[in-house]
């Protein structure tokens, strides 16, 4: 019988390794790093689209092996960063909102880890207690990153209390 040293055996018990799925996740995001894309919103249609008549674009900046930033700009409001994040506890997915002069809005940094299940094509990310704290109405969001059958659109879906709020699909198969 092996025996296990007690740094070893307290590395296997308290190390939170990255799952494959979320490191391969953000592996697919990379593959558009430097590149930008238009979007619709599909969920809320009509007169509840908040944001009806704007351009939606997003665009693949800052790519590493442990982070994605898409800037998210509604027409000329360039002020959404989605920010993904490999680290010890998993792939996090922050909303970093700034004001046109740089400086962070208020309500900034909410966001949360993805949830297990998730694959390298899909992932979703319930809101943390940061979130909870900071936007108490949202501490039941939950954001989902997801990539079409056929790979070429990207959705950002928001639902909340179970029941969708947003979402809004990337053609990533015309680049801009």
């Amino acid at each position: 019988m092996r025996t296990l040293s007690i740094v070893t055996v307290f590395s296997l018990l308290f190390s939170a390794a990255t799952p494959p799925t979320e490191k391969e996740f953000l592996s697919n995001l990379k593959k558009f790093c430097g590149q930008s894309f238009e979007g619709v919103v599909r969920f809320p249609e009509g007169d509840k689209n908040p944001f009806a008549g704007k351009a939606l674009k997003i665009y693949f900046s800052v790519c590493n092996d442990t982070e994605v930033q898409i800037p998210f700009h509604v027409g000329e409001d360039k002020s959404r960063t989605w920010v993904l994040k490999l680290d010890d506890q998993g792939l996090l997915l922050k909303h970093d909102h700034r004001h046109a002069d740089g400086t962070p809005d208020e309500i900034t940094w909410y966001g949360g880890y993805a949830k297990t299940g998730g694959t390298a094509f899909s992932q979703a990310f319930p809101a943390d207690e940061h979130t909870a704290k900071l936007i108490p109405a949202a501490s039941t969001n939950e954001w989902s990153l997801v990539f079409g059958p056929d790979k070429k659109t990207l959705s950002y879906i928001l639902s909340r209390d179970g029941n969708m709020r947003f979402q809004a699909d990337f053609d990533l198969s015309k680049p801009l």
